[in-house]
């Protein structure tokens, strides 16, 4: 007969032990491998991306050749050039071109030696038929300077004074002409006249083409003093292929004003600023010697030149 496995028969202690031990060793191992024996371990907390350590790889240093240090040299060379072009505000004004013509001269030497001390090449306008006339067309000639003949013309109104050499419309075609010729004999080497009052004359017409005539034959240039608004003279003078031009401003109507004068300054610079160049007509008053003086020191950093009449002269 097959003994029963827990029959209390021959052996059956031993079996009882060996099958609790067994038992016993399998709890134990249980325990430790998934009971409070078991060792904790903290799950690893995997951090952002954004918060890792990421380890940049060391950028590549070319070797420097003899060229590479060449071309280094060369660029901190130009850096300071290139910094003070980058630090010029706006591009330069073109320059403009200004003519001066100081009236009345012929009277005395040291009106004419104040204007010739000027800094600038100012243009001398010479009555004609004064003590010192020729001496003074005489000195600026000498001195590079151009010389106008201020031939006096007949006025309108009770403020105008006669004066040597002056033309008028009740004269003959002769009488006329002769006057002419005394006058630029009395201011040699001058480049072609400029009118001294003239505000009757230089309105009528026929009157400036028998002038006009004249000066084209003798190869003088004219110069409107534009006295009055309805001078016909510089249009006369285009008619007959002289070479002329207007007046722009006046410098010295007021010419006891300093303040005054430099008004006008101003403004001949904006008519040049506008039209390229322009024409001012002053007087050797002490006033507008000294602030032209002055204005003459600043005119570079105005973009103006100076300029002789005739360059002006067109």
């Amino acid at each position: 007969m097959a003994k029963k496995l827990f029959s209390k028969g021959k052996g059956g202690k031993f079996d009882r032990w060996l099958v609790g031990g067994i038992v016993i060793a399998v709890v134990i191992i249980g325990l430790i491998l998934w009971g409070p024996l078991r060792k904790f371990r903290p799950a690893e907390v995997k951090r952002p991306v954004s918060q890792q350590e990421v380890k940049k790889p060391e950028p590549v240093v070319p070797k420097k050749t003899e060229k590479t240090e060449k071309k280094e040299k060369k660029i901190a060379k130009n850096e300071p050039k290139q910094r003070a072009e980058s630090l010029v505000a706006g591009p330069i004004e073109k320059t403009v071109l200004i003519a001066i013509v100081i009236d009345d001269l012929g009277m005395d030497m040291k009106q004419a030696r104040e204007v010739l001390s000027l800094p600038a090449r100012i243009t001398f306008a010479v009555m004609p038929g004064l003590p010192q006339s020729r001496k003074v067309a005489e000195l600026a000639t000498q001195n590079n300077r151009d010389v106008l003949i201020h031939v006096p013309m007949e006025y309108r109104g009770k403020n105008g004074k006669p004066a040597p050499g002056m033309l008028r419309s009740d004269m003959t075609p002769m009488e006329f002409l002769a006057t002419v010729s005394d006058d630029v004999a009395s201011v040699p080497g001058a480049i072609g006249i400029n009118n001294h009052e003239g505000s009757s004359l230089t309105e009528n017409k026929e009157a400036m083409k028998f002038l006009m005539a004249e000066l084209k034959a003798r190869n003088l240039m004219f110069l409107d003093s534009l006295t009055t608004p309805k001078s016909v003279a510089y249009v006369t003078a285009k008619e007959f292929g002289l070479k002329s031009a207007r007046r722009d401003v006046f410098l010295d109507n007021n010419s006891n004003d300093p303040a005054s004068i430099q008004n006008q300054l101003d403004e001949l610079v904006e008519v040049a600023r506008k039209n390229g160049k322009a024409v001012g007509i002053g007087h050797p008053h002490p006033a507008t010697i000294s602030e032209l003086r002055k204005w003459l020191a600043e005119t570079d950093g105005l973009g103006v030149k100076i300029v002789p009449m005739s360059k002006l002269m067109q």
